[in-house]
């Protein structure tokens, strides 16, 4: 087991000539390899810098370079421009599609009494270790797992194994790997490097992906006071050692502690990034904790489209709403097409305030029906663009009209929790 680069601080702002360096030195250190894939995020973490390091190792490897699997999970495919605007000038015939339904192999399989013993006796159901097939059949010599460690709302800390088991993971592993922690509950899992979906993960990890030549490449990535993006850490090796590190930095710079809970938050999601409510709700998941009782929150997403990514998750949403954690529950246990799809059931555990926020979705092309119909309260883009203007607003407090509005960019960059709820 090795950690081959440890660097920064909640100071540090590593240029790309330095993550390039830092890059090229530990791949060094692993030796010659013959066959390499990387599996890095999709544009829903394009700040995450892993296309620029994805492009660096296809340029240190060459010809040893074979392949680019993107960690889709549920998400739709990346288009052309998607894959440009994260990649750069990186072949199109290297990368490859997941397809979550009919692309895994299962590899073992974490018994049921570990499932109860870290649900608290909620659930009883084995969990499938699966994987995409190309990472166990296309002959590797090495598999470099990119991505950023970053609060998260499934996972407590993103990356590390989630890459791999569920990034590029099945059907029943990602809907029960969500499952359990809606069940579990998503304010006791968020910003904790260990929970019981974690110990899951790595239980199945240090049984069944031992054989697999696995390095992460992890990056923390944090706002300066003059708003840009600086890259506060990289981390690479192969073990939870490197994970640790990254996850212990990204606390110090992704989580804001307020003194008090937060009566208006308006968040904005870039259009390239977000078109559905199964990625943009990442505005919802990351602010819940720093929202008032009867707060507002109201999200700008000028490029939602849809809810699910998948198809047949997005007949689900529409069917059952965002309606809080009983309802939910009570259609799970009515419903066959809902208990046969988790991972939709646990999403709709939690887009729901559980009705203690007003959540005003302000789509860019969605109408205020279907909207409504999932339960939010519905708000003109184009009104609330001119009040809240992303151009004008900056990040943190701002008043508006005599109002205190607190203005967040970019959800997936952070965690916001108030101390009442710590």
């Amino acid at each position: 087991m090795s950690l081959y680069c440890a660097t920064g601080s909640a100071e540090s702002d590593l240029s790309s000539q330095q993550l390039h360096g830092l890059l090229v030195d530990s791949l060094a250190k692993l030796g010659k390899r013959n066959r390499v894939l990387v599996v890095p995020p999709d544009q829903s973490r394009v700040h995450s810098r892993a296309g620029d390091l994805t492009r660096y190792a296809w340029e240190y490897y060459g010809d040893q370079f074979q392949a680019v699997l993107p960690a889709l999970g549920t998400h739709a495919a990346m288009g052309p421009e998607q894959l440009a605007r994260m990649f750069g000038a990186m072949p199109a015939e290297l990368f490859r599609v997941h397809n979550w339904r009919t692309d895994v192999e299962t590899l073992g399989e974490v018994p049921a009494e570990f499932i109860r013993e870290q649900s608290e006796g909620k659930l009883s159901y084995a969990w499938p270790a699966q994987v995409n097939r190309l990472l166990v059949h296309g002959d590797f010599d090495l598999i470099l797992s990119i991505g950023q460690v970053v609060p998260h709302e499934v996972i407590g800390m993103a990356n590390y194994t989630k890459n791999i088991l569920v990034g590029t993971g099945g059907r029943e592993s990602i809907n029960r790997s969500h499952y359990l922690s809606a069940v579990y509950g998503m304010e006791r899992i968020m910003g904790r490097a260990d929970n019981p979906v974690r110990n899951v993960l790595n239980y199945a990890a240090d049984r069944f992906l031992r054989h697999l030549p696995i390095v992460y490449v992890l990056t923390v990535v944090g706002r300066t006071t003059d708003e840009r993006l600086a890259v506060r850490g990289l981390f690479i090796g192969d073990d939870i050692e490197c994970f640790h590190g990254a996850a212990d930095l990204s606390l110090k710079v992704n989580f804001e502690t307020m003194d008090a809970p937060m009566q208006k938050v308006v968040v904005y999601l870039d259009p390239h990034e977000f078109q559905s409510t199964w990625l943009g709700n990442k505005a919802i998941y990351r602010t819940r904790m720093a929202l008032a009782d009867g707060a507002e929150l109201i999200i700008l997403a000028p490029g939602i489209k849809e809810f699910g990514e998948d198809r047949a998750i997005d007949a689900l949403i529409r069917k059952y709403g965002y309606r809080g954690t009983p309802a939910t529950l009570e259609a799970v246990s009515a419903n066959a097409d809902l208990a046969d799809d988790l991972s939709a059931a646990a999403h709709l555990i939690h887009g729901s305030s559980e009705g203690r926020f007003t959540i005003r979705l302000c789509p860019g092309h969605l109408s205020k029906e279907e909207v409504e119909g999932v339960g939010f309260e519905y708000g003109d883009l184009e009104t609330m663009l001119t009040r809240y203007s992303p151009q004008t607003l900056h990040y943190g407090n701002n008043r508006v009209d005599g109002e205190e509005v607190f203005f967040i960019s970019n959800p997936g960059l952070g965690l916001w929790a108030h101390r009442g709820k710590l």
